[in-house]
């Protein structure tokens, strides 16, 4: 309900945080099926997400470590330059270069 209220006015751009976060399988999907929707109407979708199985939606991503940037590009390059078959892959390549705090 809160996304289409958001989009009803077909502003520029729209921020999503984490917004399948606690959602069931089939609606999560459904969700998606929104926001591809809204994007074809040119609205552009910034989301933010913990599963990466969804960044795999997207057609840009960055990925922060350290609170920096480290990976910035479409899904399929990315999983091209760290020669990995998933965005999982991606993140766990890209977190084993983590400081944590030094």
């Amino acid at each position: 309900m809160a996304f289409s209220v958001a989009i009803i006015h077909e502003p520029q751009i729209v921020f999503l945080d984490e917004p399948t976060g606690g959602v069931d399988p089939v609606t999560r999907r459904q969700f998606w099926d929104l926001i591809y929707a809204a994007a074809d109407r040119g609205i552009t979708i910034f989301v933010t997400t913990h599963y990466m199985d969804e960044a795999e939606y997207c057609n840009r991503i960055s990925m922060m470590v350290d609170g920096k940037i480290k990976a910035l590009d479409t899904p399929t390059n990315l999983k091209a330059k760290f020669n990995a078959v998933s965005m999982d892959d991606v993140f766990f390549e890209l977190a084993r270069g983590a400081k944590r705090g030094e």
